[in-house]
C-alpha cells in the first residue's frame, strides 16, 4: 500500500514509462533506466535488462518497490541503479556486501 502521505499527493493515474532511458553497466551486466510518472510530481523507477548481442532482448525487471513513488526523478533514477545492482548479485552470488 502507498503511505497516506504519498497517496494523497500522487494519484493512481499512471503513465508510461519515460521514452528517455539511460544505460547502465555493472559488472557486464547491461540496463537500461527510466521513470514512469505516477499522479502529480511522483515518479516510479523503470528498470530493463538487456541481454548480450547485436539484438539485444529487453527484460524489464519486475517492481521492488511496494508500490512507493519518489518525489524526483533523480531518487527513482537512483532507485533503479540499486535496483539493478542487486539484481546482478542476487544472480551471481556476489552478495550485497560487494556493493
Amino acid at each position: 500500500m502507498i503511505p497516506a502521505a504519498v497517496d494523497a499527493f500522487c494519484t493512481r493515474k499512471t503513465e508510461p514509462a519515460d521514452p528517455e532511458r539511460l544505460p547502465f553497466i555493472f559488472r557486464g551486466w547491461r540496463f537500461e533506466n527510466s521513470v514512469r510518472p505516477v499522479g502529480s510530481g511522483c515518479f516510479a523507477p523503470v528498470v530493463v535488462c538487456l541481454s548480450h548481442g547485436p539484438r539485444p532482448v529487453e527484460t524489464r525487471l519486475p517492481n521492488d518497490t511496494d508500490n512507493i513513488a519518489y518525489a524526483t526523478r533523480a531518487e527513482a533514477m537512483r532507485h533503479d541503479q540499486q535496483q539493478a545492482m542487486r539484481w546482478v548479485h542476487d544472480r551471481t552470488g556476489d552478495g550485497q556486501g560487494q556493493f
